[in-house]
């Protein structure tokens, strides 16, 4: 209930703005908003690190999985 009251409240201020630039830059937030709350598939991020950073990765799991050292959490 309270966001559709805060959705009035903004449809409300908005109809007041007369500056075109500014109803462009909330275009494009309201645009960038619904894009980024798009579901991301994994295919998305195949072939985005390089193979260096996974043979280091690679390595830094060998190396450092599995030790358990009781103070880290703190």
């Amino acid at each position: 209930m309270y966001s559709e009251v805060k959705k009035l409240h903004l449809i409300e201020e908005l109809l007041k703005v007369k500056d075109d630039s500014i109803l462009e830059e909330i275009e494009r937030t309201l645009s960038s908003a619904h894009t980024s709350a798009k579901k991301k598939s994994f295919t998305e991020f195949a072939g985005k690190i390089s193979a260096e950073d996974l043979d280091k990765m690679e390595k830094d799991i060998k190396e450092h999985c599995g030790q358990i050292i009781e103070d880290d959490w703190k």
